[in-house]
């Protein structure tokens, strides 16, 4: 398993702030989850971590942190 923080560079929407916005866990079986740290939390699942990073990445203004181990 590996640890991730979204990182939010831009707030392009206004909803969900910049900084740290979400952390996240990807399984080994390559299935990701991240919950938000906003004030609308929520929790989501990705099939894999280019599909949450499609969604969420805003075409760079928000990027994947890896927790170093």
């Amino acid at each position: 398993m590996r640890i991730f923080h979204l990182l939010r560079l831009i707030d392009e929407t206004g909803v969900s702030g910049t900084g740290i916005v979400a952390e996240g866990i990807c399984f080994s079986n390559g299935k990701c989850a991240i919950s938000w740290l906003t004030k609308y939390s929520s929790i989501a699942i990705y099939d894999n971590i280019e599909e949450l990073e499609k969604i969420h990445g805003h075409n760079g203004s928000t990027v994947i942190k890896w927790e170093d181990k």
